[in-house]
């Protein structure tokens, strides 16, 4: 039991012919998908009804961060309301009729097909292919489309305040002379700060349709991780990439129109 696996004493009578042992066998590459769960910030207990010992080998084995044995269904449901009154999201995976109270509970419910059918509508999503890992999937994907909302959006507003204190002196400081301070592109016509923004504009909104579809690269990281590499990829880039290009516009306007 130590190792375990649960061992069944066969008899006849009152002699003893031998000992089976049962035991649950971890899938390979589980503890890896663990490790990339914490990596993210997702923390895994595993609920299982085993005793202790078993409880306690199997965790260990596939690298889970706790357990909790000899669960019945009330246990289960009120470690998921626990997490979520400390206002923490809680995702279940679960097959049997004991885990329907449970995945009802969590904000997501994953059961398996293989599973019960009480599992299957208690949960709100339920996995074909019964892989319980897939969990690392959906976490990836729903994280990767954040991200990149995230990161359109940062890029965006941005892109926007960079561009028009780019081009707003260029165009109002004839009329306003002390918006001369503010004019550090010093674009060569205000006719050219216009040109130079629309192309602009006609030339990173294509350029970001790629993006939007593909979705920018995840790789597992806390939430905060992803917000500060987010800033500083797409909030800088989105800062320096209009005065850059720009000017760089207006120059070649000014070569081939004139001032």
């Amino acid at each position: 039991a130590r190792g375990g696996a649960t061992p069944l004493v066969v008899s006849e009578g009152r002699h003893v012919l031998g000992v089976v042992e049962l035991a649950d066998v971890v899938k390979h590459g589980m503890r890896e998908k663990f490790a990339q769960l914490r990596a993210m910030g997702i923390r895994t207990v595993m609920i299982t009804g085993d005793n202790p010992l078993t409880a306690a080998a199997i965790a260990a084995e596939a690298g889970v961060d706790d357990y909790i044995a000899q669960a019945r269904p009330e246990d289960k449901l009120a470690r998921i309301r626990s997490e979520q009154a400390g206002g923490r999201l809680v995702a279940m995976v679960g097959d049997g009729t004991n885990d329907a109270p449970a995945l009802a509970q969590a904000d997501i419910g994953l059961a398996m097909n293989s599973g019960t059918q009480a599992a299957k509508e208690a949960g709100n999503m339920v996995d074909l292919d019964s892989d319980p890992a897939k969990l690392l999937a959906v976490v990836e994907v729903g994280k990767q489309q954040l991200i990149t909302r995230g990161a359109l959006t940062t890029f965006s507003l941005a892109n926007d305040v960079s561009k028009y204190f780019a081009i707003l002196p260029a165009l109002f400081v004839a009329a306003i002379p002390s918006m001369h301070a503010l004019d550090v592109m010093q674009l060569s016509s205000p006719r050219n700060a216009v040109l130079a923004a629309l192309i602009f504009n006609a030339l990173v909104i294509p350029a970001l349709i790629p993006l939007a579809l593909r979705g920018v690269r995840f790789r597992p990281a806390t939430a905060t991780a992803l917000l500060r590499r987010n800033m500083l990829v797409y909030g800088l880039g989105g800062v320096l990439l209009p005065f850059a290009a720009i000017k760089a516009i207006d120059l070649l306007l000014a070569m081939v129109f004139g001032a």
